[in-house]
């Protein structure tokens, strides 16, 4: 396949980020929700596409993202066309309501990765491809290496794109002063959740969090003391799925862009060409979570892409 080629007129990595998250459309997805319990009487709610197929799709979305991010449509569109089901889940917080327990999600929340997965296994399918993005990308990596031999058969490859591999290098360099548009935004509705979640149950002091003013001050704050981590530091290191890389054992893709805005130079390691499973692919061009297209029936490249990879492996 091709490799990828920005449109002209998205000259720079910021246009390839926003105009996609800002201005795509995806027409002719409807999905049909299913509510699923955790095994801490929590919820997930999985959205689903379905051809009567053997098999299935799991797609998981990115940073304060959810089921109907423009992204996470397109890509459930070409693999519907193309006779697959799609199951497009919603992480704790992410759907219409808020979740029951303290806790909501993080990018190395595999438990509830492993409970859609295995959800999924119950409902029969004989294979079953992993796609993820961004947050989700390190999600399904991280789940995929520490899973190794004991991940299910069923999983048949995986496809992954935006990844930042390294948490800690990735966060300081979504606070420089060049992406503080993006830091804005994921803060608003990341206070705003936890301010909901406060006023709904004890056990979260919101004292401080007007003051704050970056993610790594908001980890430190609340994503790491909600699930169990020292601080944040501590959550990026035993999150990071750069250092499960070298365990996992199924045919997996790693898509990240050279001029993506979010990452790091870790995020694109160089020591995995003789890696049986995983393939590194590392484009001058994309953004974050980009990859348009434009005179190509609404397609973008990463969701021509990960089709090709999961059809053939290559």
């Amino acid at each position: 396949m091709q490799g990828y080629k920005a449109p002209r007129i998205l000259f720079t990595n910021h246009l390839e980020t926003i105009y996609p998250a800002l201005f795509r459309t995806v027409n002719g997805i409807q999905y049909q929700r299913e509510r699923i319990n955790t095994p801490d009487q929590d919820f997930l709610d999985l959205d689903w596409l379905t051809n009567n197929s053997k098999k299935l799709v799991i797609l998981s979305h990115g940073l304060e993202g959810n089921s109907s991010r423009a992204y996470v449509k397109g890509m459930a569109k070409i693999f519907y066309q193309h006779g697959y089901d799609v199951l497009a889940w919603n992480y704790r917080g992410c759907s219409d309501e808020i979740n029951r327990q303290l806790r909501f999600y993080h990018s190395g929340a595999t438990d509830d990765l492993d409970v859609v997965v295995h959800h999924a296994i119950s409902k029969g399918y004989s294979e079953i491809n992993l796609v993820g993005f961004s947050l989700g990308g390190n999600l399904t990596l991280k789940y995929v290496g520490e899973q190794s031999d004991l991940l299910a058969s069923q999983i048949n490859r995986v496809a992954t794109f935006s990844v930042p591999l390294h948490l800690h290098s990735s966060s300081l360099k979504i606070a420089s002063s060049a992406n503080g548009i993006y830091a804005r935004r994921f803060l608003k509705t990341l206070k705003r959740k936890v301010a909901l979640k406060a006023s709904l149950m004890a056990g979260i002091d919101t004292q401080d969090l007007n003051r704050i003013t970056n993610l790594f001050d908001f980890d430190n704050a609340y994503t790491a003391r909600l699930h169990g981590f020292a601080g944040a530091l501590d959550y990026y290191e035993r999150c990071s799925s750069l250092y499960l890389l070298n365990k996992i054992k199924r045919p997996t893709l790693l898509v990240n862009a050279c001029n993506d805005p979010f990452l790091s130079e870790k995020c694109y390691p160089q020591d995995f060409k003789n890696h049986s499973y995983l393939f590194t692919e590392y484009p001058k061009r994309g953004g974050h979570v980009g990859f348009a297209q434009f005179n190509k029936n609404g397609v973008y490249w990463s969701e021509l892409r990960a089709l090709q990879f999961i059809q053939t492996g290559t």
